[in-house]
Formats: structure tokens, sequence, C-alpha cells
């Protein structure tokens, strides 16, 4: 009988997720084992983890792990990468901790060019500690510091990422992805494995942003969310690839 498919081996087999049901984090957690495994690279890789359902990651990614302060883990991965610049370091964030609380560590780490290679998840919300208003949350999108919904006047526009890193002269891979179905869920895996490879060549600071759901802050089923990113999500952060040097 031929095996079609196989757990990661950098994917460990007694772990509890720990992730709410549909949410897509465990889905690119699991991806990014996947390319670790087929790049052969696990005894060279090593995940900063940040503040948020990203560091749930922990649980099951079986190699080594660094913990940052919350919005530090760029600093952090970049400091490592200076100092141990034969591993391959990638950090694992979200919205809050990459785009708010983070975001000068981002940014500069993008315009250093650090060769590191950061994989953001975009779920507009504070996923982890109740739901609070991101710096993607989409205008008009509820929160719970923003009952009413997003409102421009007073809080600004959404955040886009991507088209920010990418005004930046140094990175070399900036991309946005998704989950919703397995045609994108492979778009993304590629994605990963260009970020990874790009480190690998020397190449300069890259990042995959994944658009993402949270049916527990978001108050819907698992397939609902999926629609609202294809409805609302995908027309606010359009998918492609920015820029690949």
């Amino acid at each position: 009988m031929e095996k079609i498919y196989a757990r990661p081996k950098s994917y460990s087999s007694k772990a509890e997720i720990g992730y709410c049901p549909g949410c897509f984090y465990s889905t690119i957690g699991k991806l990014i084992c996947q390319v670790i495994d087929e790049l052969g690279i696990v005894d060279d890789v090593s995940y900063v983890q940040g503040v948020g359902c990203g560091a749930l990651c922990v649980n099951f990614m079986d190699f080594d792990t660094l913990a940052a302060a919350h919005g530090r883990a760029c600093a952090i991965g970049s400091a490592f990468k200076l100092c141990s610049p034969e591993t391959i370091v990638f950090t694992y964030q979200g919205d809050g901790d990459l785009a708010s609380i983070g975001l000068a560590e981002t940014l500069s780490a993008a315009n250093r060019g650090d060769n590191i290679s950061v994989f953001f998840v975009n779920n507009a919300t504070y996923g982890m500690t109740g739901g609070q208003m991101a710096p993607t949350t989409l205008v008009g999108m509820k929160a719970s510091t923003a009952p009413m919904g997003r409102d421009p006047s007073r809080h600004g526009y959404p955040m886009h990422m991507c088209e920010i890193i990418n005004t930046l002269k140094a990175p070399a891979y900036i991309a946005r992805v998704t989950c919703t179905d397995p045609a994108n869920i492979r778009k993304a895996k590629a994605s990963i494995k260009k970020s990874f490879e790009y480190q690998m060549a020397g190449k300069g600071f890259s990042i995959v942003e994944f658009v993402s759901n949270c049916p527990t802050n978001w108050g819907m089923s698992p397939l609902e969310s999926i629609d609202f990113i294809k409805e609302k999500m995908i027309p606010e952060f359009p998918l492609g690839e920015f820029r690949a040097i």
C-alpha cells in the first residue's frame, strides 16, 4: 500500500494542540513542520516564540525554541541569527504581537534586511487575550475594545503589513497567503518553503503573512469564518507575492 501522508518528524506525536476548533494556526504550524522535514533542516532550525496563539506551537514543534517578550520576537530572532548565523531562525507571530506591540522590532528587522524568516498570522484580532481590536481589524468589525465596530475616525484604518514592508529596500521575500482550501494550502506551503530557502541562500529578510481566522472571537462557526475570510478579509488583504528577489 502506498503511503500518501505521514506525520512530520519535527511534529511531536505527544502534542496537545490546544487551538480552538477550525483555527488555522494549527494548520500553518503543521505546514512549517512539513517544510522543515522536507528541507532536512530540523537539526539546524530554531523557532522564536512570541506571545499569543502562535506561542502554542511550542507544544508540538519538536525542535529548539526561544521565548521572546511580547512583540520582541523579531529582535530576538535577529540577535540570535547574528550570534549563530548557521542556524535557520524563524518567528511565528500574530497581528497583535507583530503589528502592534512589536511594530518597531518588525520594521527594524525588515529595514536591516536581517536574514530571518517571519511567519505572520493575520486574524484581525487579539485571539489569545480576549478579542481586542488589532491593527488589522477590519473597518466596522466588532472587538471587545471596539464594541460598536472599528471606526476609522477614532481607531484608524487596518494596517497592511506586507504593503508597508514592501516600501523598504532591504527585504528579499514578501508574500500573503491563506489556508481556506487545499489549493491555497499548497500555495501557503510553497511560500513557507521559499522563505526558508531564501534564508538558507543568505538573501535576507522574508515575511509570509497568512490571512487567517478566529472562530471563537469572531463568534462564528469554522465554516462561517472561512466564508468571512473569502468575502471580507481577502478583499482587504489581497493575496500574492509582493516581492521575490
